[in-house]
């Protein structure tokens, strides 16, 4: 089974495609981390990739996809895989089908992870760590069980990250929305596409993208 899945940024997909990943025996490809592993790996396409990286440009559609298409080769992908990041427009959509078809596969479901703007700017702007340890806490889903003093270490200083502000996570969600909406109904013609609330409890979540992938065994 093959899926993409689909979110706004802070919406929950890594955490998912995780549990899908432990659950279904799938696995998790995110562009980037293929990308970091063919140019570890030296292959022609990740030489390629280096070449284009070291002189401070946009990795290419077509290298990507050559990306995917030589990872979907290797034997750990053999139940399937979650495409975390990828697509992101419809010409990558386009090319990832073409791709999967030569190798006899087919995406199942594009699943969005649906979570309001609003939802996502108050989760992302409440993020703080422990300065000491690292631990994760939120202004209003997560404070220390002590005010000002983490409850892993006992440290009493903490850190934002610099872009975990309103504008930056504005725009990046202007740019998801700007770059997704497309994706919606290519993938419903298709027949492809399931949404699933996003706002539930994690594990609400993962039962929801559970009844989806069990429904189509």
């Amino acid at each position: 089974m093959n899926l993409v899945l689909l979110g706004p940024p802070g919406g929950g997909k890594g955490t998912q495609a995780k549990r899908l990943q432990d659950k279904y025996g799938l696995v998790q490809l995110s562009t980037g981390d293929m990308l970091r592993a063919a140019v570890a790996a030296g292959s022609e396409v990740g030489k390629k990739a280096k070449a284009v990286m070291d002189a401070g440009q946009l990795v290419s559609d077509e290298i990507v996809i050559a990306i995917i298409d030589e990872r979907l080769d290797q034997p750990d992908v053999a139940k399937g895989a979650i495409f975390d990041g990828f697509p992101r427009t419809v010409a990558q959509a386009e090319a990832l089908d073409a791709m999967m078809a030569r190798k006899g596969k087919k995406l199942d479901f594009a699943i969005e992870i649906q979570v309001p703007d609003a939802y996502i700017v108050e989760r992302i702007t409440g993020r703080y760590t422990c300065a000491k340890c690292g631990a994760g806490y939120h202004d209003k889903f997560q404070l220390p069980k002590v005010a000002g003093k983490c409850d892993s270490c006992g440290g009493t200083e903490f850190a934002r990250r610099p872009d975990d502000n309103v504008d930056t996570v504005t725009k990046r969600l202007d740019a998801y929305h700007a770059q997704t909406a497309p994706l919606l109904p290519y993938y419903d013609k298709k027949g492809a596409l399931k949404l699933v609330n996003g706002t539930m409890d994690i594990a609400d979540v993962t039962k929801a993208l559970e009844g989806i992938l069990d429904a189509a065994k």
